[in-house]
């Protein structure tokens, strides 16, 4: 599980076919060193299992659902992503619960100083981006998303784009000051959202404490 607080930023290095499944080489000298073979890490909000792990890089394996739902193989080499470990079991969270189980991909509409005066580490800056439509439902004003695994606050929501708040902190520090306007951007809905959506469809269902554990919470 993850808190959607970005620990650092790494670069795509390549993203190799396989007969099989894909697999993407990552540059993260801040992040490898830490990693042993089989950990978890979000890579721009998807959870992936590090492999053959070098002193400052470290691969990972992408399965059909993966290629599928998230912007990992349209990458280009160089481009920046964000990654976080797993939160440890009793540290603080921050955040919001963030799976690493992106829902779909949506696409970046603005990103637009708030002061366009003001230094860029000096203002905040308001994001726009179109929900994908199978996440829309779970998506309401003032809940939580994962957007490139970063968690925020919706500001407004129309139906169809979601408005962020963006500090000069989350601006400097993740992958978003690098991102255009048509950019794909991976999205994971609130899981609690979820939850309160299946149980309203399914009057049975009951929100328990066996439920959240034996679900990884």
């Amino acid at each position: 599980m993850f808190t959607g607080l970005i620990e650092t930023t790494g670069t795509l290095l390549s993203v190799e076919n396989r007969a099989g499944a894909k697999r993407i080489t990552i540059a993260a000298p801040a992040l490898a060193p830490k990693l042993k073979t089989g950990d978890s890490i979000a890579v721009s909000g998807v959870c992936l299992t590090a492999l053959d792990i070098g002193p400052a890089t470290f691969h990972a394996d992408l399965a059909a659902e993966t290629v599928a739902r998230t912007s990992l193989t349209h990458l280009a080499p160089g481009t920046v992503v964000n990654l976080e470990l797993p939160t440890s079991a009793g540290a603080p969270l921050g955040g919001h619960i963030v799976q690493g189980h992106v829902d779909g991909t949506g696409t970046l509409v603005a990103l637009d100083p708030v002061n366009p005066k003001a230094e860029e580490n000096q203002t905040d800056w308001r994001l726009k981006v179109e929900v994908p439509a199978n996440t829309r439902p779970y998506v309401v004003e003032k809940g939580s998303i994962a957007i490139e695994g970063i968690s925020l606050t919706i500001a407004a929501w129309d139906g169809k784009t979601a408005e962020v708040a963006i500090i000069p902190h989350t601006y400097a520090a993740t992958n978003l000051h690098t991102l255009k306007p048509g950019t794909p951007v991976n999205i994971e809905a609130d899981v609690l959202m979820k939850l309160a959506m299946q149980q309203k469809r399914e009057p049975g269902f009951e929100l328990t404490l066996d439920y959240l554990v034996a679900n990884g919470f």
